[in-house]
């Protein structure tokens, strides 16, 4: 892929649309639900911010927002860059995880279609050093694959995640690939244990914003 290429980053943007249900409504409610607390001129760390398309759908929402972009791809920052254009200005790109980002304190923070790739062990950390980077009252959104883990329930809903991307126009059989992939290969909780392990990062008032299918989202707040 060219990063110069305006057609090669639209083909990458083009990938979550068709696999995750509201694709754009979760961006634009992760933005909404920031613009609750984080004040005009705020400061918002994005973990996971490789290819910036939710960076570049809060920087065009809040003009007065600045942020810190983390992501352990130099590719996908490269991507991240080429889709930001101008807007690229306000934000300081950060090659890594979470102990890479800068401690802030940060008005908000985002993890979206990230934790899923996280062990338990991993997203326990992750959680707890977002909380120590966060202002007092500061909000977390996060948005990730999170469904009921047994045999029978996990299939049942991997299929309809495989139905919808088929509907969007992806080929079964690489939807049918994919429910292998995500079956075998990522660390997979049920919401349960997401909540569970965000309470014990420290985080409270948590609310259940968005589901979709196999995805959950979540905005969680930092005590003020």
């Amino acid at each position: 892929m060219s990063f110069s290429d305006p057609q090669a980053v639209a083909r990458y943007a083009e990938g979550p649309v068709r696999q995750v249900p509201g694709f754009h409504a979760l961006q634009q409610m992760t933005a909404l639900l920031l613009a609750e607390r984080v004040p005009s001129d705020g400061h918002v760390l994005v973990l996971g911010a490789g290819g910036g398309l939710e960076l570049k759908v809060f920087a065009e929402a809040q003009a007065g927002w600045q942020f810190a972009g983390v992501d352990p791809s130099a590719e996908m920052l490269k991507l991240a860059e080429a889709t930001l254009g101008p807007l690229a200005s306000r934000v300081a790109l950060h090659e890594g995880y979470i102990d890479t980002a800068p401690m802030g304190p940060f008005d908000g923070a985002t993890c979206l279609l990230t934790m899923h790739f996280l062990t338990a062990e991993e997203r326990a950390h992750t959680l707890a050093q977002l909380w120590r980077r966060l202002k007092p009252g500061a909000p977390l959104v996060l948005a990730h694959h999170s469904f009921p883990q047994s045999a029978d329930e996990k299939l049942h809903w991997l299929r309809r995640y495989a139905a919808f991307a088929v509907a969007s126009g992806i080929s079964a059989s690489n939807a049918e690939n994919a429910i292998a992939a995500i079956s075998s290969k990522l660390p997979l909780l049920g919401p349960e244990q997401e909540l569970a392990l965000m309470q014990a990062a420290g985080f409270e008032s948590i609310e259940l914003f968005y589901a979709a299918f196999t995805f959950k989202g979540w905005v969680a707040y930092k005590p003020g």
